[in-house]
């Protein structure tokens, strides 16, 4: 091979090469390198001891590198091809030099300049001293893209392995199992459409090596699924059987008469006659030198096995086993991780006699990281309950410790009656003197379980989702202030307090930032579907969590860990006699408005009371747009029959303002102020009572009280 420094003989330029009378001279001697230059072949030398790699021309073309961006370093030409790629021909080279082979070659994966994955061939010599010791590799590199995209669509019925082109039989393999991450979607491929034809076989199974016992998780073909193998425990391993005996000596072994392996293995009994196959090959799967699981494959028609066949088969089982070690040790990591986080979460959930309380917990598909998403419910004296969503940042044990600590000192806080801000910022400072790097995000909500007010504080979090009685979500206008920890070196653990109404037979759903992100979306989309998904699902809990998680946690959760709680205030609907019902109108919603008179006309149908319904949509709009218009919040209107004999409808408006009204006697020229005069003339009698630091105007319709309306009471 010429040296690097050799002058570029140029491309061959086919029409110097014709034949012209008297002049032998017009056709060029082409060499070695141009030959292997024409057919897109490049070649290389490789120094083993200098660590210097020479690429021709041609062979820069291939990898799709200019001159002066390759430094002759293996190191540079190794960046050009994908980690998974590169670790596998790694080992492939190591095996080559360390067995003492005198060639070796494959085919792997270079990523262009414009991103493409190309498929690209090598071959090389190993070039030794006389001791044995490898100094030098020669070989030549090639584009393969089109040589592997020979191979046929799946489906396609197979006719033998012999019949296959070989690197496709690998390619669609390697494809078919390159987004296997679990065992469970290692299985799915081989049991999938498309499976025995890949492999070119009628039949497999595969077993798993689980101590000394082999389980089989995957069996496919019509033949073996009647046979039950993946219904039958481990069994242990020994050489009574052509499986257990591959997967012990780390040899395949291969049968063209099933007949006969009855005779060569006495417990296999009958089974292979009932199979209906000619032949079978028995391969052991090997990763690092040890035996993890075997693959058996059964073929009709096949009378005898080829070198290539053999040898073909050795691949697939290579491909094979690397795709399946790497499943178990996620399932392992996954396990360890997902234990890891679940003990640091609350082990049981308190319950109380008026609220339901559902929580959910989603690890992400990562291996072993580790997450620092929490939930947690806290009993509070005076029938109250604190309800904390928090996530720690990183993924990694670190985040975990973290926030094993962080939810004992919150709830702590929160146990010894400090309102929600100052919880807040008792976590913040905790988390500060922890002398730690991390910050964490946490929203907490302390639920009054008597009159349904909510008390909210963020640091740096999601609000709360909160679905009414008429199906209708939103996300309530919550302030926050920053993470914690992070507010506390800034010097600003002000984390403000908003306060919400939770009426009977609402939902209040808190959830951590993984259900409602994605990669390159916008957290407004995320949000939506949450909120779309619980306006849809069911009303209990329970029932409502699994829903999200069916539909929610692949969509949103996979990527990121996800902590769920949802709570909803038991519904309050009175008796058969004496039925009652609740509904919330915010402030800011005067669709809101429209549906509360709706609600209370159907209710009032639904209870044979329909003829008292005007009266009652009017009072009940004007005693709710006073709020609206004279108060900071929302309203909780409710309307329920009085128990027998008294027979009468009870309408009551709830507010937060300690201001009562007053009757007042406008001129004819007033544009307001006739609301409580109205009341007053059509209502049977009505008042104001004091509600916590709020107060409700109350009217009762009906049979007429004896006299006339006394009036607030």
């Amino acid at each position: 091979m010429a040296p690097r420094n050799r002058p570029d003989p140029g491309p061959y330029d086919p029409r110097a090469a014709r034949s012209t009378p008297g002049r032998e001279t017009a056709t060029p001697r082409i060499g070695p390198e141009e030959r292997l230059a024409l057919n897109g072949v490049g070649s290389f030398d490789w120094d083993l001891e200098r660590g210097v790699f020479e690429l021709d021309p041609a062979g820069l073309d291939v990898f799709d590198l200019d001159p002066e961006e390759f430094d002759r370093r293996p190191e540079t030409l190794a960046l050009r091809v994908t980690p998974q790629e590169r670790a596998r021909l790694d080992k492939e080279l190591r095996e080559a030099l360390q067995e003492g082979w005198r060639s070796y070659g494959g085919y792997f994966q270079v990523v262009r300049h414009d991103g493409a994955m190309q498929w690209t061939h090598t071959q090389g010599t190993v070039l030794r001293d006389e001791r044995g010791n490898a100094y030098r590799i020669v070989g030549i590199v090639r584009d393969a893209t089109e040589e592997l995209e020979e191979a046929p669509a799946a489906g396609e019925p197979a006719a033998g392995l012999e019949q296959l082109h070989v690197p496709s039989i690998v390619r669609r393999t390697t494809e078919a199992l390159s987004e296997a991450v679990t065992v469970e979607d290692v299985t799915a491929v081989l049991t999938g459409e498309g499976a025995l034809e890949r492999f070119g076989a009628d039949g497999l199974a595969l077993g798993l090596v689980e101590g000394g016992t082999l389980r089989y998780v995957a069996v496919c073909g019509e033949a073996l699924t009647g046979l039950g193998l993946e219904d039958l425990p481990p069994r242990r391993l020994d050489t009574a059987l052509p499986l257990d005996e591959a997967v012990l000596t780390q040899r395949p072994r291969y049968a063209t008469g099933l007949a006969d392996l009855g005779e060569r293995f006495p417990p296999l009994g009958p089974s292979p006659d009932r199979l209906g196959m000619e032949s079978a090959a028995f391969l052991p799967l090997i990763a690092q030198a040890r035996s993890i699981g075997g693959l058996a494959l059964f073929y009709r028609g096949r009378r005898a096995f080829s070198r290539e066949d053999r040898e073909l088969d050795g691949a697939l089982a290579g491909i094979l086993a690397q795709s399946l070690q790497r499943a178990v040790l996620f399932d392992q990591e996954r396990e360890f991780a997902t234990g890891l986080q679940e003990s640091m979460l609350p082990r049981h959930i308190p319950r109380f006699g008026s609220v339901e309380i559902a929580v959910r917990y989603h690890a992400a598909r990562r291996g072993r990281e580790v997450g620092g998403d929490w939930y947690d419910v806290v009993g509070l004296p005076q029938n109250r309950v604190g309800l904390v969503v928090g996530d720690v940042q990183g993924h990694d044990t670190h985040a975990a410790a973290v926030m094993g600590q962080l939810r004992i000192a919150l709830r702590a806080y929160a146990a010894e009656g400090h309102p929600p801000s100052t919880v807040l910022a008792r976590a913040s400072r905790f988390l500060a003197e922890l002398d730690t790097e991390r910050f964490a995000t946490c929203g907490y909500a302390e639920l009054d379980l008597d009159t349904g007010t909510v008390r909210v504080a963020r640091a740096g979090h999601l609000g709360p989702l909160i679905r009414r009685t008429d199906g209708r979500t939103g996300w309530p206008h919550v302030r926050g202030g920053l993470p914690l920890g992070l507010a506390t070196q800034l010097g600003t653990q002000d984390f403000p307090e908003t306060r919400l109404d939770l009426v009977p037979g609402e939902t209040l759903a808190f959830c951590t930032d993984g259900l409602v992100e994605e990669r390159g979306v916008d957290i407004g989309v995320g949000m939506a579907a949450l909120a779309e998904a619980v306006h849809h699902g069911p009303q209990p809990v329970e029932e409502l969590a699994d829903y999200i998680a069916d539909h929610l946690w692949e969509r949103w959760g996979s990527d990121d860990d996800v902590a769920l709680l949802l709570l909803r205030r038991t519904p309050d609907r009175g008796t058969a006699g004496a039925p009652r019902f609740h509904q919330y109108v915010h402030q800011a919603d005067p669709q809101g408005l429209a549906e509360a008179r709706g609600a209370l006309r159907r209710a009032l149908a639904e209870w044979g009371l329909s003829e008292i319904a005007d009266d009652v949509e009017l009072a009940a709009g004007e005693l709710l747009v006073n709020v609206l218009l004279h108060t900071e919040g929302g309203a909780v209107l409710t309307l329920e029959v009085l128990p027998e004999p008294v027979r009468r409808v009870r309408l009551s408006v709830q507010d937060r303002s300690s201001q009562w009204p007053r009757r007042r006697s406008p001129g004819e020229a007033a544009t307001s102020g006739r609301g409580l005069l109205m009341i007053d003339a059509m209502a049977s009698s009505w008042g104001v009572e004091p509600r916590g630091d709020g107060k409700a105007v109350w009217c009762e319709f009906g049979p007429a009280a004896d006299g006339p309306s006394a009036g607030p009471a």
